[in-house]
């Protein structure tokens, strides 16, 4: 079986490339741009499997598949991109996050190894297909990635009551009441969430519709918002806003 690693990170590419050997599976190539990558894929026999990183130096891997008529089954590696692992988490042997659990790595070779023997390959038009779509909709986050320590925990959008900042960071709060300290500010948080179910009531709090529990007038015409478990912070829509909330609220 041939096995070749596509990521631009050398030491991240190294670390794969022991661990899928450790299996007892031999990597006979490791490539690092989509242009490198490109350029052998077209005049080399493609391997059985290929370890692709989402993200590469020189542009999304997408591109290669784009160019080149694979024949490859892929699993993908990522380090942080939530959506683009939704898109393709059906349409690719499997998915891998980084950095590589061992665990994970062999199943997925396993997954392989049992389409392989059922004769179920990759379907790379599908992928190109779902690579359009995605570059042509606006699609919003289903998932954040939250560090905790050495740890990484996952935070569905659909358990997240409301982002809020404070001392110039930016968290996220969720239905079980619990806060988390996340890596973005409230303004691209705003465009990476789904308009229809958050909204912006001011520069420093963005409130879920379906965990609103009281609105009252407050003072100057604006609005006083009380949400299911997040009482830390008074939540006023600002008075430039309260127009714009009450059309959200209607949609």
């Amino acid at each position: 079986m041939k096995i070749i690693i596509i990521e631009d990170e050398k030491p991240a590419a190294r670390l794969l490339k022991r661990r899928v050997e450790k299996l007892g599976y031999e990597i006979t190539e490791m490539l690092h741009s989509v242009e490198e990558s490109v350029s052998w894929l077209e005049s080399n026999p493609h391997p059985d499997l290929i370890f692709m990183d989402i993200q590469l130096s020189d542009g999304l891997s997408f591109e290669i598949v784009n160019q080149v008529e694979l024949s490859s089954a892929i699993i993908f590696t990522t380090a942080y991109d939530e959506y683009v692992l939704k898109a393709f988490k059906l349409n690719s042997i499997d998915y891998l996050l980084k950095p590589v659990d061992e665990e994970e790595l062999k199943f997925a070779l396993s997954k392989f190894e049992k389409q392989q023997q059922s004769a179920s390959t990759l379907d790379i038009l599908e992928i190109k297909k779902l690579f359009t779509t995605t570059q042509t909709e606006k699609k919003y986050k289903e998932r954040f990635s939250i560090k905790i320590g050495t740890s990484i925990k996952i935070v569905e959008t659909e358990n997240i009551e409301c982002f809020f900042s404070e001392n110039k960071a930016s968290f996220i709060h969720t239905k079980e009441n619990k806060n988390y300290l996340v890596d973005f500010s409230l303004d691209k948080l705003e465009e990476q969430v789904d308009p229809k179910k958050f909204f912006r009531i001011n520069r420093s709090q963005i409130i879920r519709i379906d965990r609103i529990k009281e609105i009252t007038v407050y003072s100057n015409s604006r609005l006083k918002i009380r949400l299911s478990t997040f009482d830390d912070l008074e939540m006023i829509v600002s008075r430039e806003k309260v127009a714009d909330f009450k059309n959200w609220l209607e949609h």
